[in-house]
């Protein structure tokens, strides 16, 4: 009921409103123009076929390293650009 923040007390944080939202036309854009699609597996790669120049594939992160490699080279045969392609995917110094 007395909290600080209702009570619009300076220090405080900002209230959201309305005006803080972003535009329609690009809310969930990245700033390559792409939007995001989470992929866990090879199978919902292939979803991006036809909407290859509109999405872009992000692998989840609970992705194993052996599915990644799967999943980055069906993405290049598919020319589906992948976000966080080189993630996990270190050589091995040997």
């Amino acid at each position: 009921m007395d909290g600080r923040s209702r009570r619009n007390f300076k220090g405080t944080p900002v209230h959201v409103k309305i005006g803080y939202g972003s535009n329609t036309k690009t809310r969930f854009l990245m700033p390559d123009g792409f939007l995001k699609f989470r992929v866990s597996n090879v199978k919902e790669l292939e979803l991006l076929l036809m909407h290859n120049k509109k999405y872009c594939a992000e692998i989840a992160g609970n992705v194993s390293t052996r599915k990644r490699r799967a999943i980055v080279e069906r993405a290049e045969q598919l020319q589906i650009k992948v976000t966080n392609g080189e993630a996990k995917l270190r050589e091995e110094a040997a």
